[in-house]
Parts: C-alpha cells; sequence; structure tokens
C-alpha cells in the first residue's frame, strides 16, 4: 500500500495512522510514546490523566494538569517520526483547561470531540499545536469549521472521521446504530471530505481527512482511502498491544470477547457508547449505584441522576478490576486474538 506521510503544516508523521485517545488510563505516554516513535500520531487522553496521582481525590483538578504535563513530556521525549496528540473532550468541565494545557507542554495536535469544540482555535492561540475536530456527519462539520471561518478566520488543520462502528462515546442515537447506519455511512464519509475540500481551498491549505471505527486490517485502512481519506484511527486494536498503559487483565478482557459479549450503553456522559457486557454494565443496567464521590469530571453530570460514576467505573477497569468497570471497545473486539507490539501492528496497517 502506497500512504503518504501525515502533513500538518510544518509537523509531519512518517504514516498516516493516528491511534485513538482513550481513557481513563488506556492511551497515556508509554502507548503513545511508541506509536510516535514508529511514526504515527500517538494520542494520549486528558480524561482523569491524573488518577494515579496521590492527592487525585483531594486535589483532581490540578492532579490531571500536573499529569498531563508530565506525560505530553514523557511522550515527546520518545517520538521519532512521528506526533504526539492528546485528546481532550468537550464534555469534561475542565475543557478549556485541559486544552490550554496541552498546547502549553508542547503537544503536536489537540483532538476534539464528544461534543462541538467551536472555540478550539482561541484556546491554542499563540502556540504551535494544530487542530482537528471529530466530527461523525456533514451537518456537524460544517457547523465548527463555519464558526471557526466567521469567528477566527482560520480553519481545521485535519479532521477525524468517527464511524459506527468505533468505540467508546459516539456520536450516534442508539435508533441510527441498530437500524444499520454503518451500511450507509460511505456516503457520510464522502460528503465529509467533499465539505472539507471546500473549506480547504478556500484558505489554501490541504486539511487531511482521517477515517475512524472500525479500522482492524489492512483492508479497512484500503477502504478507507477509496473513500478519499487521508489517513486512518484505530483505538481498540492498539489496547491489546504490550505498549498499551491499560492493565493486563484490561487487555485480555479484549482477547477473550465474543461478539455476543459487545453491548450500547447509555453513558453517564448523556451519549451512547460501545462497551464490553460484563456483570458492571448488566449489574447497573437496573441498579443504579449510589455516588458517595464526584470527581467533577464532567460539564453537565448530576450524580443523582446518573447509574454510576464513570470515573471510578473508568478507573476500575483500566487497573484491572474488569467485573467492577466500565471497558470501552470497538465493534472488531472479538477479532482480537493475542497481543502484539505497537511496530507490528503499524506494519499491519500501512501494507
Amino acid at each position: 500500500m502506497l500512504m503518504k506521510c501525515l502533513e500538518l503544516g510544518d509537523k509531519c508523521a512518517k504514516y498516516p495512522v493516528i491511534q485513538g485517545g482513550m481513557g481513563v488510563g488506556v492511551s497515556l505516554s508509554q502507548l503513545a510514546g511508541a506509536v510516535a516513535h514508529a511514526g504515527g500520531v500517538g494520542v494520549i487522553s486528558s480524561a482523569q490523566i491524573g488518577f494515579d496521582e496521590p492527592d487525585f481525590k483531594t486535589n483532581t483538578r490540578e492532579a490531571n494538569i500536573r499529569a498531563l504535563t508530565r506525560h505530553i513530556k514523557n511522550a515527546l521525549a520518545m517520538k521519532r517520526e512521528g506526533l504526539v496528540g492528546v485528546n481532550v473532550m468537550v464534555a469534561l468541565k475542565d475543557y478549556r483547561e485541559h486544552v490550554r494545557t496541552a498546547a502549553q507542554a508542547g503537544a503536536d495536535i489537540i483532538i476534539s470531540g464528544a461534543g462541538l469544540p467551536v472555540d478550539l482555535p482561541e484556546l491554542v492561540a499563540g502556540t504551535g499545536t494544530k487542530i482537528a475536530p471529530i466530527v461523525s456527519s456533514v451537518k456537524a462539520v460544517k457547523v465548527i469549521l463555519s464558526m471557526w471561518e466567521r469567528k477566527y478566520k482560520r480553519t481545521a488543520d485535519m479532521v477525524v472521521i468517527e464511524g459506527p462502528e468505533a468505540g467508546g462515546h459516539l456520536g450516534f442515537s442508539r435508533e441510527d446504530i441498530e437500524s444499520g447506519i454503518r451500511e450507509r455511512f460511505d456516503d457520510e464519509i464522502r460528503g465529509i471530505i467533499e465539505c472539507v475540500k471546500g473549506y480547504a481551498e478556500r484558505f489554501g491549505v490541504h486539511i487531511p481527512v482521517i477515517a475512524a471505527g472500525g479500522i482492524f486490517n489492512g483492508d479497512d485502512v484500503r477502504h478507507a482511502l477509496s473513500l478519499g481519506a487521508d489517513g486512518v484511527q484505530a483505538a481498540t486494536r492498539f489496547v491489546a498491544t504490550k505498549e498499551c498503559d491499560a492493565s493486563d487483565a484490561y487487555k485480555q478482557a479484549y482477547i477473550d470477547a465474543s461478539a455476543d459479549d459487545i453491548t450500547i450503553i447509555k453513558s453517564p456522559v448523556g451519549m451512547p457508547g460501545r462497551a464490553l457486557n460484563n456483570s458492571f454494565i448488566r449489574r447497573t443496567k437496573d441498579n443504579p449505584e449510589r455516588i458517595t464521590e464526584c470527581f467533577g469530571c464532567l460539564a453537565h453530570c448530576n450524580p443523582s441522576q446518573v447509574p454510576y460514576c464513570i470515573t471510578k467505573a473508568l478507573i476500575n477497569a483500566v487497573r484491572g478490576d474488569i467485573e467492577n468497570g466500565l471497558i470501552f471497545c470497538g465493534s472488531n473486539v472479538s477479532r482480537i486474538d493475542r497481543i502484539i507490539t505497537v511496530d507490528e501492528l503499524i506494519g499491519e496497517l500501512i501494507v
């Protein structure tokens, strides 16, 4: 396969392969740094990134900022022919602070979804950090790019299209997912690419468009490129790598998963999400947990109205308590049967 390097203005990655951001704690500097070293774009998730800091429970905001800076610096020190990015969810309570911290720490690019990142250009102003929104529809990309053009006189450095087969939070309704939207999504990808081209022409730049969701092997990459995408983003497959920051038990849950173990949940974030249907999901479906402490992770979360604390559930999982935690996954998780290295995985995706 002839894959061009990923050029983002004055920044470049040898391969247009992006490792998707996964929180809490699944994609930190160990994984992101390894991907950036191998020539791809390694992405750190900022979501509750300070969970391992000694003062996380008592000083959550500062612990997250401190850990975010440290992980970015560590990953940048590891990169060779790739780039280091940070995924910051718009839904986070401290979204603006996380973006500013990532840019000041020297992140090559910030990728932002789980909401519309309408003020992202303002937050990176004066830095060399590139910006990329995550979208799932032509409507969403038009709203974001038209606002950036009107308010900031600039456009995106890259656009990530996240399809319905992705893991974690999804930009689709449960009805759309269950009605077979994935069979029709190729047309949406083509439409988004055409829309982005219009903005690129007006600004006299090339805006790479990245296809995400359900990317498992070279065949999926070839299909994405045939639609006009410039590269791909994969997340689920990077969990089953030696360098992934998650616990061995978390990785083993992926290896053991069957297609029947995958379910669509309603996340406390307020969006549908794809996850493994473990005992935690089954237990909290009809019996919400009593939340005794709040970590202030989401801008819009009422602890008395959600079935569980998503921070606690994600931390439990990444640490290895998989039956008492939330394990997000993509639609192809059941196809994973072994642990490989990041180098091996990128080699599979680019041939």
